[in-house]
């Protein structure tokens, strides 16, 4: 298994007569597959939520989702299954799948009761994954359907931030329309997986499958991207980093002993690319071929158990020309388009927040316009309804408002098939 990972300036070319220029440097990296690779043992843990307000469909579709992935696992593959109301219990500890029979009829018997404790569920899932790391994929997918009541949401975020630092990758889905928004998203934000929606209780087996075939296309594991910058070239001090595809994350960095600085990818999927963006400014520099830049990704190889490899160093090169005219890259460009969806929404959430309907109808709108620019017809559509409603004075329900982040973070891709 190697690494693909190919850097690119929204526009290649820099004015040698500017004394300041501003660029975004979008950088795409995946796994790429060689026909001797073996696959990579998954190691699962599903935490669910069994609270009262799961009773009935709710509960009983979680159930044959569940029962479904089971069935999808292999031999060697491993599994644990939490569950929580105002308590969390493991229902099934971490175990390599040689009975997937006797799993099954643990999760069949689970009934709805109780209220809902996300954090202690969180911590015995995080606990339980753990415990089968070594030389696996390890990924959870957090499933709730309702606000924290019996829990703390900043232990939520703090369990978030350790399982990362364990390299375990956290899903969340909310079901339903009573989940927390802001909850759910920052624990899959701090663990660099997917937050998903299920607004009807026979997506759940859908939407269970199409995170489950995402994580089957992992190949490489704790992935870090290293980025170097040239003297008179700097981040941005404000939001310098995120990620743009699979999903919209402001990332956080860090600086290296070596003063590099530090971006935590987490898993690499087989041909399918991360990408990220930084925003950089560079001093004046002089004509001809300048490097400005450094990457490198280092990373661990499960299937081949190496763990700290790294990729060869790679230069980022700005043309500095006299006669300046823009070489704008289309891709990078579309990254652009799609970070300023997302903060464009963000904006309009914190305009409603504050009660400036008006402000965040505007904000919407803008973010449905930068949808169609980059092609996301759906993302319009939601993104202009909503503006819509909230300029024909109407609230926006619960379902409104999810769907509007979801489309915020991501380009709604269809079900793949199972």
């Amino acid at each position: 298994m190697k690494v693909s990972l190919q850097p690119a300036l929204n526009d290649g070319n820099l004015d040698a007569n500017q004394l300041n220029s501003q660029r975004q440097l979008g950088i795409s990296i995946s796994a790429i597959a060689e026909s001797l690779d073996r696959n990579v043992p998954l190691n699962l843990c599903l935490i669910l939520d069994h609270s009262g307000s799961m009773n009935g469909r709710s509960l009983e579709t979680v159930k044959k989702a569940a029962i479904r992935l089971v069935d999808r696992l292999k031999s060697g593959d491993r599994l644990s299954v939490v569950v929580f109301d105002h308590r969390a219990k493991v229902l099934v500890p971490s175990q390599s799948i040689e009975n997937p029979e006797k799993i099954k009829q643990l999760i069949n018997r689970l009934a709805a009761d109780g209220g809902t404790a996300i954090d202690e569920g969180l911590r015995l899932g995080i606990e339980e994954l753990a415990k089968g790391k070594k030389d696996t994929v390890s990924q959870a997918f957090l499933l709730t359907d309702g606000e924290n009541e019996h829990g703390d949401n900043n232990r939520c975020l703090k369990f978030a931030q350790l399982a990362a630092s364990y390299n375990l990758t956290l899903n969340t889905l909310g079901f339903g329309d009573n989940w927390n928004q802001d909850v759910l998203e920052k624990i899959a934000d701090a663990g660099l997986g997917t937050l998903s929606y299920i607004e009807k209780p026979e997506d759940a087996v859908d939407e269970f499958n199409r995170l489950f075939s995402r994580i089957q296309t992992v190949g490489l594991t704790n992935a870090y991207l290293l980025l170097s910058l040239m003297p008179n070239v700097r981040l941005a001090e404000l939001k310098p980093i995120a990620q743009v595809s699979p999903d919209t994350i402001e990332l956080p960095l860090q600086q290296e002993a070596d003063g590099r600085f530090a971006v935590r990818l987490g898993d690499l999927m087989k041909d399918a690319e991360r990408v990220i963006l930084a925003n950089i400014y560079l001093g004046q520099l002089p004509a001809g071929e300048q490097a400005i830049a450094n990457v490198q990704v280092r990373y661990d190889d499960p299937a081949a158990n190496q763990v700290g490899l790294f990729t060869p160093n790679t230069p980022v090169y700005a043309h500095v020309v006299k006669n300046y005219q823009a070489d704008p890259n289309p891709q990078v460009q579309h990254s652009i388009l799609a970070l300023a969806k997302y903060r464009q929404t963000q904006l309009a959430e914190t305009k409603l927040q504050q009660g400036d309907r008006s402000g965040a109808a505007t904000m919407l709108q803008t973010a449905a316009k930068t949808a169609l620019q980059m092609g996301d017809k759906s993302a319009a559509t939601v993104l202009q309804t909503s503006a819509t409603q909230l300029q024909a004075g109407q609230d926006l329900s619960e379902s409104d408002r999810k769907k509007t982040r979801m489309v915020s973070k991501t380009v709604l891709q269809d079900t793949p098939p199972t």
